[in-house]
């Protein structure tokens, strides 16, 4: 029998030193019977006291006395007392410090003999991990929530949670996470949040009733022995007002906030979309005068003023209409209704009408109009570029005709736009092939009748088309960038042909403005007159009013240079535009050249009467000369030699033509150049060279080409 016992001993042994946890028995009171080696090796500093037999209270007594429980210290019968109770009636687990700093679960239990098992757990990185999870969760600048997976109720709240959604501690807790979310919404993209935690977007509501929206993290973990739900919310309310902000400016215009053409070409895609056959129209609108409240009053006055128009335009939009602004001063308009064909032009004509109506801008009163082409769908098209591309040709069409018109687009329209990009692609090559030529215009001395130059004029004779008149290929050329060659093309050949002309005769060459900003303009002049060795001061150099609108200082030095150098300045179409009496006092014109509009109405005109005089006037006080272009009239001629103006030029002297025609001595024994038969030419004696019924030009441009 004791060998038996002696048996049972040694597994009972075995199976306790094999076990993880420290475990002791006790007798009824409270002596060490038996301890496994994880016992010993969690209370090493008192292994020493532990032998059979020996009661616990004194192997804690002297324990106390060593400093072995920290906690006992100042307190030690007490400390002892309470442990001794405990131990006799076991209860929940406790945990007790050692001071090496290591944590220890205590868990006990009393057997029917009344001796006593008690199990022994260091738990020492378990409470390192909960103080950090304290430190983290409790100092955290994230607001932060701890709720009970299955009651959904809030466990615990750091300070950062009550303070970022207003509420009190106490409040919070016991609180349903649900109480939380705004009443009018869930969670973004996903199912009810009473479906457990997920990570993603949701509103809540704080105390004061007010919604945030916030980015939840979250994680499943154990608190206090329940399963929890770890939720931190990071506010990005204003994250995402400033995302809807990029959102919107990115689709709407940044001055005017109407959509833009991003936006715009979207909302078409998505009518064509819902119903290709559906019938819309689209409307672009260009706005008249706009460029000289611009360039007189400045860009702040001409912003201000489009947003006027915007609000205008948009106070004209009936149902299933959108306004949108594509850039610059073009707006445009959806019309998606099923009576589109019905309400499109009295839309249309109303807008123009209310856009006509005086703006009041800083004490400003601006008078503009508009111009409108119009496409509709699906007749004009079914894909937006198409639809757009159609509208552009009718607004091209429309201003083509006048000011505020408006123009639905018609299929011949296209075809307009293939022969000019036609007729652009064959004047690339016009000038390396030799089909332009210079023509000459007399600027006459009116007192005495002789020729005091010539103003040069550039011709196109098209191999298939003929003569092409320069009202066509003009507009082309300054459209495309293509004057700056011409004009290089006509500088160079005005100089060589000047130089075989009487020594009194100077070359007048039009200058344009973009000359001056795709080239040297000065470098330019300098090359012409050394090629040819004509005289700077027999050249004369044309520029209008466009050219000074810029205010560019980099244009007067270019000016004041060619001053220098003794080239003539001659301000071209003056009395037309906004600042003309300023530019006579600021850049150093030798020259100036009445518009024909006023030349043309002379002698029924008493308002034309009096800007000529006044012009003359002016020509007078500066020391300039005055021309007077557009003279029809041999009684328009002698009223302006009357008064004062020392040169004319237009069609009752003569039509551009050939300088061998104008110059025959200069050119005895030369090839005559192209442009037809020689006539008689203006003489000392005062000839005049009548138009042999070709009538002048209405156009502008086209007379100055």
């Amino acid at each position: 029998a004791h060998r038996k016992a002696k048996m049972a001993e040694r597994r009972l042994r075995l199976a306790i030193d094999a076990m993880p946890q420290g475990v002791v028995f006790l007798d009824p009171d409270g002596r060490y019977i038996l301890w496994n080696q994880r016992y010993s090796e969690i209370y090493t500093k008192s292994a020493d006291l532990f032998v059979p037999g020996a009661r616990m209270q004194d192997t804690l007594r002297i324990g106390v006395e060593r400093g072995d429980y920290p906690e006992a210290a100042g307190r030690e019968e007490e400390w002892i007392a309470e442990r001794l109770a405990k131990m006799q009636n076991p209860g929940e687990p406790h945990e007790q410090v050692l001071s090496d700093g290591r944590w220890i679960m205590i868990e006990e239990r009393r057997l029917e003999d009344g001796s006593i098992i008690g199990l022994r757990v260091d738990v020492t990185e378990m409470k390192a991990k909960e103080e950090s999870f304290r430190l983290l969760f409790q100092n955290n600048p994230i607001p932060m929530f701890l709720y009970d997976e299955e009651t959904n109720r809030i466990a615990a709240a750091n300070d950062s949670a009550c303070e970022h959604y207003g509420y009190r501690a106490a409040d919070l807790l016991g609180m349903p996470i649900q109480e939380l979310h705004a009443a009018d919404t869930m969670r973004l993209g996903a199912t009810s949040p009473r479906h457990g935690p997920q990570d993603g977007s949701w509103k809540h509501r704080k105390a004061d009733g007010s919604q945030i929206e916030v980015a939840v993290y979250s994680r499943s973990m154990m608190h206090e022995g329940r399963p929890s739900i770890l939720l931190a919310a990071i506010d990005i309310t204003e994250r995402r007002r400033s995302e809807a902000r990029l959102v919107h400016m990115a689709r709407h215009d940044a001055l005017t906030n109407l959509p833009n053409r991003v936006l715009f070409r979207e909302r078409v895609e998505a009518i064509l979309k819902r119903d290709s056959e559906a019938p819309f129209a689209i409307l672009l609108f260009d706005l008249d005068e706009f460029k000289g409240v611009n360039d007189t009053l400045g860009h702040s006055i001409g912003d201000k003023l489009l947003q006027h128009v915007a609000r205008r335009i948009q106070q004209c939009l009936p149902q299933g209409a959108l306004a949108a602004r594509l850039g610059g001063d073009e707006f445009a308009i959806i019309l998606d209704r099923p009576d589109v064909e019905e309400v499109v032009t009295p839309l249309v004509e109303r807008i123009v009408q209310d856009v006509r109506l005086p703006f009041d801008i800083e004490g400003h009163q601006i008078l503009i109009g508009a111009s409108v082409g119009i496409s509709v769908a699906p007749r004009d098209g079914s894909d937006p570029d198409r639809l757009l591309k159609n509208a552009d040709l009718a607004l091209y069409a429309a201003k083509g005709r006048g000011r505020g018109v408006h123009q639905f687009f018609e299929p011949s329209m296209d075809r307009h736009l293939q022969e000019r990009r036609n007729l652009e692609f064959e004047l690339r090559g016009a000038i390396s092939r030799g089909e332009l030529c210079v023509h000459y215009q007399p600027l006459v001395t009116l007192e005495t009748g002789k020729i005091a130059g010539c103003e040069a004029l550039v011709r196109w004779t098209h191999p298939k088309r003929g003569q092409i008149p320069p009202g066509v290929f003009i507009p082309v050329a300054e459209d495309t960038g293509l004057i700056a060659a011409i004009g290089q093309f006509v500088l160079r050949q005005a100089c060589q042909d000047a130089v075989l002309w009487p020594s009194e005769a100077k070359v007048a060459v039009n200058l344009s403005p973009i000359q001056f900003k795709s080239c040297n303009v000065l470098e330019t002049v300098l090359q012409a007159l050394a090629a040819s060795g004509l005289p700077p001061h027999r050249l004369e150099l044309e520029i209008t009013e466009a050219l000074l609108l810029e205010k560019d200082s980099s244009v007067l030095s270019t000016l004041n240079s060619l001053r220098a150098l003794g080239v003539g300045l001659s301000m071209d179409d003056f009395g037309t535009g906004y600042s003309s009496l300023s530019y006579l006092r600021n850049f150093p014109f030798t020259k100036i050249k009445i518009d024909q509009s006023f030349v043309r109405d002379l002698r029924a005109s008493a308002n034309s009467q009096a800007i000529v005089q006044a012009i003359l006037s002016l020509g007078a006080s500066f020391g300039m000369k005055v021309i007077a272009e557009g003279v029809e009239h041999a009684e328009d001629a002698a009223y302006l030699s009357a008064l004062g103006c020392q040169e004319g030029q237009g069609y009752y002297f003569s039509k551009p033509k050939p300088a061998a025609e104008i110059f025959p001595e200069a050119y005895q024994g030369q090839a005559v150049a192209r442009g037809g038969a020689a006539v008689t030419p203006i003489n000392d004696s005062a000839e005049r060279i009548r138009t042999d019924g070709v009538k002048p030009p209405l156009d502008r441009r086209s007379a100055r080409a």
